[in-house]
Order: C-alpha cells, then structure tokens, then sequence
C-alpha cells in the first residue's frame, strides 16, 4: 500500500478543512434563505400573498405573506408594516405578536411582518450584524428570526447605479436603489425594490386603509428617535396619540413628514391613497455607529458601553443607561403605540372603528419577554 509523503498528507488535510468550512458555510448561508416561522393565531381569518394585490410579484424574491384580521362588525381598516428594514427587528417581532396574538371583533388589521423579504437573505458586509437572534418562548421552543440588511439583496437586484433618481427626480446614492424606504410609491415596471413598493401601495389602496403604520427602528444618536412621522392629513392624529401617551409616561415626539423627501412610507403613502400615513421610531443600539461588538445579545439587550458612554457625553437623543434599549421595550412603544392610535382614530370616527383584543403591550410584555407571547410551532 502506497503511503502518503508529509507533504501529500499536509494537503489532504487542507483540502478536508476547506471542504468542511465550506459546507459549515453554505449551511449559515442557505439558512438565511429559509423564511422565519409566523403561526397564525386566533385571530388570523385570510393569509394571502402581497403578489395578490400585484401580480407581477408572484415567484420574486419580493412576495411575501399578507395575514388578515377581521372581526364580524364591520369597520375601519388599519394597515400594519413590519421589516422595510430587517435590520430593525423590533416592528417585525411587534407585527409577529399581532398576528400570533389579537382578535378583531371589528374593523380589519392587515399585517405584513416582512415588508422586503430579500433584504431577510442577506446582512450587510463589514458591519459584523448576526444573521440571526433566537427568543425562548413559554413552552420551551426557541423561536430564531432572521436579522437582515437595510436594502434588498444584491442577488435579486443589481447593479446600483452611481446615482439613484426617484420618480420625484430627487437623487441619492446609488445603494439607496435597493431602499424599500426609499422606493415608494413604487413603479409597476421598475426593478424590484420598486415593485415591492408598488405591491404596497396597491394593498392600500385596495383595501381602502383608513390608517397605515410603518415600524420602524433608528440609532439612538440619530435625531429623529422615539418618534412617529406622520403625513400633513395624520397629523391630528399623531399629535392626539403623543398626548394621550405621554399620560402613560411613554414619550414619543411627532415629527411632520418633510414634503420634499421623497420616497419614505410616510409621505407617499399619504400622498398617493387616502390612508392616514404614520413612521414609528424607536431607539436601537444594534444599529447604531457607536455601538461596540454587535450580536445577537446587543439585538436583544440594547445593552452597549460605548452608548453609556455617548449618553454621558450627551452625544443621544434619547435618554441612556445600563437598562440599555432591550428589545422588550421597543417592542412594547411599538405596540402601545399602535393601540392608541387605533383607540383615537376609533374615537374620532364614528362608523370607522377597529377594536380588537389582546394585543400583548404593557408591563406583562417587558416583564414576562416576548416569548410568553409567542406560540409554539409544536
């Protein structure tokens, strides 16, 4: 039997080594390919697709899931978007919650939980992000979620163009061409970022949306942070919803949508449907250039020294300390928020109201954790 020399044997092993760090590779990527798991609750009457609403999605990297819930009285309709940015998880796991959690008993809630469904297939390059984060539920079950880009995956959509032209004719960069956030209202013959936002707008406009929310996450030191962003016919309604929070000890500042920054949810939505457009923020460190070592951990916790240290340099605009933004946090502005302003709109519109139930927000939400109101696959 011939024996390998040192030498030969020495590259034997390399090639092995490759192989398996290969394949141990391919898994982690193909693995962000694999749609996150949403139950249906209770409360769920219709799962349909956005390409229902536009056709020309349908077998795209951008479809995805449209979940449904209507009570037996009829009413208003308010519209629900999570993830535009998958790298702001905490309006995915608010969505996530309304789909696994409310009733409707009357009106319509229409929940998307992953607005850009390319952008969950990918992270952004040198930026360290973990491709996923994984929440405990009750009965034991680790539920994992994806953590994404900010922008449609390169794969689905390329190449970006030096300069990116929004139908308005305002320019940005290049990469913002991949935006969700940027696209609206969409274009029906653009690329897919375009389409996606196109598919939206249809939905809203379809399903006649009295009220349209778009959930959103931003760095601690950005300047508009704990805030919602309302369209100029929303702004009533904002600003009654902030007073009626502020009671509650939950701060939260309107900021007006600026008529001449074109493409955001806030402002197009408005302007091209009837719908009562509004951005939720909330602070996220994860996201954030202060941050130190990013993971799944910081998803979770919010908890980063450099932010102690930025707060104590009064470098934010939200207060900081060794709390630090946990995700149960976020989560609950985002759904107390939403609760309110549903109970506003409801109030100030006879014929139009949307009441439903067991929306998890409140002192049970950031006490018990996001599990305790996750359902179990098993």
């Amino acid at each position: 039997m011939k024996v390998l020399s040192k030498k030969n044997l020495t590259g034997v092993i390399i090639i092995v080594l490759c192989v398996g760090i290969a394949g141990f590779g391919s898994i982690e990527f193909t693995s962000q390919w694999e749609e996150d798991a949403v139950y249906a609750g209770p409360g769920v009457t219709e799962i349909k697709n956005l390409s229902d609403y536009f056709a020309d999605l349908k077998g795209t990297a951008g479809d995805t899931k449209v979940y449904v819930l209507e009570g037996e009285e009829p009413g208003g309709t308010v519209f629900v978007l999570g993830g535009a940015h998958p790298n702001e998880p905490a309006g995915m796991l608010a969505t996530v919650l309304l789909i696994e959690n409310i009733q409707v008993s009357k009106g319509k809630v229409i929940v998307i939980p992953f607005g850009n469904a390319s952008a969950y297939t990918h992270t952004e390059p040198q930026e360290a992000y973990s491709r996923e984060f994984a929440i405990e539920t009750i009965e034991g079950e680790e539920r994992t979620f994806r953590f994404g880009s900010r922008y449609t995956n390169p794969i689905h959509q390329w190449p970006d163009p030096d300069i990116f032209v929004h139908s308005s004719g305002q320019t940005l960069s290049g990469v913002e061409t991949r935006n969700l956030n940027r696209a609206f209202p969409g274009n029906p013959d653009g690329y897919l970022t375009k389409k996606i936002a196109y598919g939206i707008m249809e939905l809203i406009r379809k399903e006649e949306a009295d009220v349209s929310i778009d959930i959103h996450e931003a760095s601690p030191e950005y300047h508009i942070v704990n805030a919602m962003v309302a369209h100029q016919d929303a702004t009533s309604l904002a600003a009654e919803t902030s007073m009626e929070l502020q009671m509650e000890n939950i701060r939260i500042s309107v900021e007006s949508s600026p008529e001449r920054l074109r493409g955001l949810s806030h402002r197009e939505w408005g302007d091209f449907s009837d719908t009562k457009a509004i951005l939720f923020e909330t602070a996220n460190p994860s996201q954030g250039l202060f941050r130190g070592r990013g993971g799944s951990d910081l998803v979770l916790s919010g908890k980063d020294d450099f932010y102690l240290r930025a707060a104590e340099m009064d470098l934010l605009y939200v207060p900081y300390d060794e709390e630090g933004k946990p995700i149960e946090w976020r989560v609950n502005r985002h759904l107390r928020s939403l609760e309110m302003v549903v109970e506003v709109f409801s109030r100030n519109n006879p014929g139009r109201e949307i009441q439903f139930k067991n929306i998890p927000s409140g002192e049970r939400l950031v006490n018990e954790g996001i599990g305790a109101f996750l359902l179990s696959g098993e």
